[in-house]
Order: structure tokens, then sequence, then C-alpha cells
């Protein structure tokens, strides 16, 4: 196995897994509303790494699933802590 297929397997998977990781410890330590913001915003991050094809070890299915399930479930959590961040301050 050369460099390049060791690299190519795991690509953007170890700043997804680091970044998710210090989302949920932001999300415990500090404050829960930005940090689950914050592990939606690596989601999505990692479903646009899939989109353009460095998907590595995030590859698990195929591209259009993983990109539409990373995509949905990192908006999904960045918009429910944007309303729980700003409940005060919506109309309703």
């Amino acid at each position: 196995m050369s460099a390049r297929t060791t690299e190519d397997r795991w690509g953007p998977y170890p700043l997804v897994l680091a970044g998710a990781v210090l989302a949920v410890a932001y999300a415990v330590l500090v404050d829960v509303y930005w940090g689950g913001f914050t592990l939606g915003a690596v989601l999505t991050l990692g479903a646009l790494a899939r989109l353009i094809g460095a998907g590595g070890r995030l590859a698990v299915r195929k591209k259009a699933t993983d990109v539409v399930t990373l995509g949905i479930l990192g908006v999904a959590l960045m918009g429910g802590a944007l309303i729980l961040i700003f409940k005060d301050r919506l109309p309703w």
C-alpha cells in the first residue's frame, strides 16, 4: 500500500471526528446550544467534503445517501440550536 492510498482512505474523517468531539465537549462543558450548533456545522462540513469527493472513511454508502443524510442532520442541528439560542427574540 502506498501513502496516497492510506491518505485517500482516511480523507477528512479525522477532522470531522475531532470537530465532533470538540463540539460535544463544548456542549457539555460550556454551552449546550452553541455546542449543538457547532456539531451541526461539523456534520454539514462533512457532507460538503463527501460531496466534493474527499469522502475517505466518511464514504459509507452511496455518495448521494451520505451527503443527504449528513446534510439534513447537520442543518437540522444548526436550525434547532439557533431556535433555542434566539427563542426569546422569536415573534411566536
